[in-house]
């Protein structure tokens, strides 16, 4: 952020300061300075931090990847040619860590404590294919384990499983999700449930609006409470979030996103669109699964609810409006079948 690109905004910067407290009844926010500041709208848009292994925040050549100077420090890292990697969490962030591990010719071992890496959000029979992948290229994948601790004096020497296996790590990096940043709205009023609770508005108290990783809100599209932590998401809920900020007694729709990301993984470009579940059903529509180009649908309750593409961009896209559009089940499938004859 460059403060001088908005000299005509009236902004008034407070870097290098937290927030520390939240007064709903004075409108009022403290900072770590010691200062106040009054406010008449607020958005909180204080994100999420890197979940960690405990005993681990002094131990070199253990990382977590979250912004742009962990990515350089990883890097960096990668470079000093080390022997092997460990990446503890086979999320996406933590598969695109071991795919780009891999490619630059580095052993890599990857842990995952569910049975099936993904399953969670693709279900158990996707997230085996996108393993497989990981398989191929050489990433050895341990699942249905736990870390139980890592060794070495001042440097990461070894990584051990709950079962009692050790793997030599010259680098390991955490991906095992995210805490939302609420602690300093305790006390405030404000309903705290694994992240800041809102509306179907994204208010979250008079003239409180929340946005990006902290909010969680009602998505009546899906007929659910959700906490999305895409990047996406983050820059159009919080250009939603100031509009319901302004909009006072008036307020916009209902924001009701299909959310979606892609990953790059090898060679294989993967975008997952809607919100899955591991109970879904799935209809493969287009491409090969063996080949690893393919198009899955996903539905729930008679209504199509997501689309998982590799390497099928254009079918993403196409089904993810008709995911907002509120398309059943088997128009989905009668359209897929269509398009296929």
């Amino acid at each position: 952020m460059n403060p001088e690109r908005h000299d005509g905004l009236n902004f008034e910067w407070h870097l290098g300061e937290k927030a520390v407290q939240l007064d709903l009844q004075s409108k009022t926010i403290s900072l770590s300075s010691g200062a106040d500041l009054n406010y008449g709208g607020l958005i909180i848009a204080t994100g999420a931090r890197c979940r960690s292994l405990p005993g681990t925040e002094d131990l070199e050549g253990v990382y977590t990847l979250r912004g742009l100077d962990d990515a350089l420090a990883l890097k960096e890292s990668f470079d000093s040619q080390p022997r092997r990697v460990v990446v503890v969490g086979a999320g996406f962030i933590g598969a695109e860590v071991a795919a780009t591990a891999r490619e630059r010719g580095l052993d890599v071992s990857m842990i995952e404590v569910a049975p099936v890496p993904f399953e969670r959000v693709l279900g158990a029979e996707m997230g085996e294919v996108l393993a497989d992948v990981h398989r191929d290229h050489g990433v050895e994948v341990i699942t249905g384990v736990g870390v139980d601790t890592l060794r070495g004096d001042s440097r990461v020497e070894q990584v051990v499983l709950a079962d009692g296996t050790e793997i030599d790590a010259d680098i390991v990096v955490i991906g095992i999700g995210v805490i939302p940043n609420t602690e300093w709205l305790e006390g405030s009023g404000l309903e705290i449930d694994n992240g800041v609770v809102c509306d179907e508005t994204c208010l979250a108290a008079p003239n409180v609006v929340a946005a990006g990783d902290v909010a969680r809100w009602p998505n009546k599209l899906f007929g659910e409470m959700m906490r999305v932590e895409h990047w996406d998401n983050a820059v159009e809920q919080g250009m939603y979030a100031a509009r319901r900020l302004l909009s006072g007694d008036n307020p916009p729709e209902p924001y009701t996103p299909t959310p979606w990301f892609w990953t790059d993984q090898f060679d294989r470009k993967i975008q997952l669109a809607g919100r899955t579940r591991p109970d879904d059903e799935i209809k493969l529509i287009t491409g090969s699964i063996e080949e690893r180009r393919f198009a899955t649908l996903y539905g729930r309750e008679e209504r199509l609810v997501g689309i998982l593409g590799f390497n099928r961009p254009r079918h993403v896209m196409q089904y993810k409006q008709m995911i907002a559009d509120g398309v059943s089940w088997s128009d989905a499938i009668a359209h897929a079948e269509e398009q296929s004859s």
